[in-house]
């Protein structure tokens, strides 16, 4: 039986599966920490915008202060996405100097401590630099992890490999959503009412970091088994440049993968604004829509806020169970009609289920459809980046490149939860005084003008080399 007959699993060895495992742990518990932010962001600026110093939010009407928190939870975002970008290009470029597997462990470790210090935040300022810096492990475990799953599969398995890697972060999203249902019952039942560490109280989004900070553990196991990558021993033996500097001198230098870099970054670009400009605020539209109705029911605040955090969790759980399923549908897709055509495909259902979705979803019922479509679209492009990016570039410079495709885009992007939270606030919004001009939610309209980005992505693609077929760049 040759290779082309036998499933991508059974090509690989014990070792193979020891690289894949810690590469997907790694990924899995980033995203978690991704995720925890995302699920504890509305939370934590009700009570930390109030302490932060030059914002008199005392004078401010219950409309006017909800528009603030919509705005400084998109501030929030931006600043959590410029550390991400930082990280990623600052590690990716340290994994190809130094090494994957030991530039993993530095990462991990980067985000589990300081997720941990955003539990002890006390106002808006100190909150979102700790997000900055939980940002910079974030963005380059990525690049150095599907770098090495890249470079040890085998030839046949890569794409598989990758593929499930990235679905894999599906699990680590749903893992924070149980973290925070578990944690919104507690504060129900009231057993985490009075628990306090270091003098702060642990309400729900603070206890959510704490736990955040488990990920660090999985460093002893990189440092004791975690090899590097054959071909990056060889590359890096062979005099690959020395200086941090030159590695992108020499993606630049030459136009084959300058093109691809660009490329690379146009497409993160859109769907990382779509994911995380877009997307991720569906929980903060949710807990907007949902916080009517339970003070409708004549709750206490202490209810309402545990019943948010369960249906939050909730509804992040169904996003990405849809967004497990799809990046496991891109990469069969892909394997079957190319790399350009099936971003196509994932870029046009991701604008048109996310239009969908912030304008219509309204009950507790549509949580378990229109989120996991939503979810399935979203993330079926990122799966697309965990296939795409590698096969771009040479294995001298495949981290540099992945992490300036992601990263660089990511950048850019970070004006995306800026501009979402700018819509919120200060364009959809109705004048007092004046005739009533948005009779919606002003996320809603925010969510479907921006969707628009989708079709950035779809630009992109007649200049992206097509890649499925071919070996990877050496």
């Amino acid at each position: 039986m040759n290779d082309r007959e036998v499933p991508w699993y059974k090509l690989l060895n014990k070792y193979h599966w020891f690289v894949f495992i810690v590469a997907a742990l790694g990924w899995l518990f980033d995203t978690m920490d991704q995720q925890l932010f995302n699920l504890a962001r509305r939370p934590s600026m009700l009570e930390l915008l109030p302490l932060t110093p030059g914002l008199n939010t005392a004078s401010l009407s219950a409309d006017e202060f909800k528009a603030l928190v919509g705005e400084y939870s998109g501030y929030a975002t931006a600043i959590f996405l410029l550390g991400w970008a930082t990280g990623g290009l600052t590690f990716g470029v340290l994994g190809d100097r130094f090494g994957r597997a030991r530039v993993m462990m530095w990462t991990i470790l980067a985000y589990s401590l300081c997720t941990g210090l955003s539990a002890f935040s006390t106002n808006f300022w100190d909150f979102a630099a700790y997000r900055f810096l939980t940002g910079l492990g974030v963005g380059g475990e990525f690049a150095v992890g599907v770098a090495l799953v890249a470079e040890v599969m085998p030839e046949k398995a890569r794409s598989f490999a990758l593929g499930w890697l990235q679905a894999l972060s599906a699990v680590g999203n749903i893992s924070a959503a149980l973290i925070s249902m578990s944690l919104g019952h507690l504060e129900q039942t009231g057993v985490v009412g009075d628990l306090s560490i270091f003098g702060f109280k642990m309400t729900v989004w603070r206890l959510m970091f704490v736990v955040g900070t488990v990920p660090a553990l999985l460093c002893l196991v990189i440092r004791s088994k975690l090899k590097e990558p054959e071909r990056w021993e060889k590359a890096s033996h062979e005099g690959a440049a020395k200086k941090v500097l030159s590695y992108y001198a020499d993606l630049f230098s030459d136009p084959r993968w300058r093109k691809n870099a660009f490329v690379g970054m146009f497409l993160a670009f859109s769907g990382v604004v779509g994911l995380w400009g877009i997307g991720f605020f569906s929980f903060d539209l949710l807990q907007l829509v949902f916080r009517k109705k339970f003070e409708g029911q004549g709750l206490t605040q202490s209810q309402i806020s545990g019943e948010l955090a369960y249906w939050t969790g909730v509804a992040s759980v169904m996003q990405n169970v849809g967004g497990f399923f799809g990046v496991y549908a891109f990469s069969r897709i892909t394997h079957v009609i190319g790399r350009r055509k099936a971003f196509l495909i994932a870029f046009t259902a991701a604008m048109f289920s996310t239009a969908f979705v912030f304008w219509n979803l309204d009950e507790f019922s549509e949580i378990f459809w229109m989120i996991p479509m939503m979810g399935f679209c979203q993330l079926m492009i990122f799966g697309g980046y965990a296939i795409y990016f590698p096969e771009l570039f040479p294995t001298r410079l495949r981290s540099t490149g992945t992490s300036f495709c992601y990263n660089v885009g990511r950048f850019v992007a970070a004006i995306g939860p800026f501009t979402f939270g700018l819509l919120t606030s200060k364009v959809f919004v109705n004048v007092p005084g004046e005739a009533v001009r948005f009779d919606h939610e002003p996320m809603r309209y925010a969510g479907v003008f921006m969707s628009l980005i989708f079709l950035l992505g779809m630009a992109a693609l007649p200049f992206a080399p097509e890649t499925h077929g071919k070996p990877l760049p050496e």
